[in-house]
């Protein structure tokens, strides 16, 4: 795992497998860019290998120290594995906003299109 350094004020990166090890670093790397009042702080996980506990765990840790900090915590690019795991232990919702590809995203409900019972097959 590593947080880059060489980033806009409010944003985390990370990359490589999370450990439970890095969970003390990330939290103190989320404390150095919080900054109330500036929006949430954007926690990039397009470059996260794993899709674990671990890792569940870390995002737990960072959106508990984010509400320390007076922020919210937007995820950007989790896997779909990560996501998934994180809506089974209830954390998709209490991060603020996840940032994915359109062709990541859930279609919307109810835009099918529909086929009316007078038009001519073609």
């Amino acid at each position: 795992m590593a947080a880059s350094d060489e980033n806009p004020a409010n944003l985390m990166v990370l990359t490589g497998p999370v450990r439970q090890e890095d969970i003390p670093a990330l939290c103190a790397e989320l404390d150095r860019v919080a900054r109330p009042g500036q929006g949430p702080v954007v926690c990039d996980l397009r470059g996260v290998t794993t899709a674990d506990l671990a890792t569940v765990d870390a995002v737990a840790r960072l959106r508990l120290a984010a509400r320390r900090a007076g922020v919210g915590l937007r995820l950007r690019g989790p896997t779909p594995a990560l996501w998934a795991l994180l809506g089974l232990v209830g954390l998709a919702e209490l991060c603020v906003e996840v940032e994915r590809h359109p062709e990541e995203r859930e279609p919307p409900l109810g835009v099918e299109e529909a086929v009316e019972s007078g038009d001519a097959a073609l």
